[in-house]
């Protein structure tokens, strides 16, 4: 008698189990197209960041200031999507997945000297791993989709629907911000818009 109540309890629970891999994130806007608000500049005097027709620009000072815009809500597992242009200069971007210390790149790495956009960079481990395909479906000089998935500790990357990356960090943080990177010692400009992120 017992194991006729097993199987169907079992079902139950992979059915369960199968319906929450399933599911996709419910992707929400965190830029209003208009301003910085939910969003927070380090260093705090902003001259870098500019909000104009739905879009933010960021671009070098003349003494190559670097800068981080993150946002002022905290995630745990959560997508994470956006469109970028890369503009002047050498672009030397990335996205940071809730601290300094995990960054998807976008553009030129500058110790490596050669794009290696969709790639985790590590400070410590610079490039542990290296996105493939990507030359295949970046656009230089279009608009390009980044999408980043990550959960627990490990991260998946995608650029324009093609899946470039797959990786498992260290001792990330369970939580923390989302942040766009302008980096120093460098002159180049970037775009970013439909910014948005789905938490798991």
């Amino acid at each position: 008698m017992k194991s006729k109540h097993i199987v169907p309890a079992l079902l139950s629970i992979f059915l369960l189990v199968n319906h929450s891999f399933a599911q996709e994130a419910k992707m929400k806007s965190i830029f209003n197209g208009k301003n910085l608000k939910g969003w927070t500049v380090q260093p705090e005097d902003n001259i870098w960041w500019t909000v104009e027709d739905g879009k933010i620009a960021v671009e070098n000072d003349p003494t190559k200031t670097g800068s981080i815009l993150w946002t002022k809500k905290e995630y745990a597992d959560f997508v994470f999507q956006m469109d970028f242009l890369m503009g002047t200069g050498t672009v030397d971007s990335g996205i940071f997945l809730r601290s300094e210390k995990d960054q998807i790149q976008i553009g030129i790495s500058g110790s490596l000297q050669r794009d290696m956009t969709g790639s985790p960079y590590i400070p410590g481990k610079s490039y542990p791993v290296e996105a493939e395909g990507v030359a295949d479906v970046l656009q230089l000089d279009d608009w390009n989709t980044m999408k980043v998935r990550l959960v627990d500790q490990t991260y998946t990357v995608w650029i324009n629907g093609e899946e470039v990356m797959t990786y498992t960090s260290e001792n990330m943080p369970e939580k923390g911000p989302i942040g766009l990177q302008l980096h120093p010692n460098n002159e180049m400009s970037i775009t970013f818009k439909n910014i948005m992120v789905g938490k798991l």
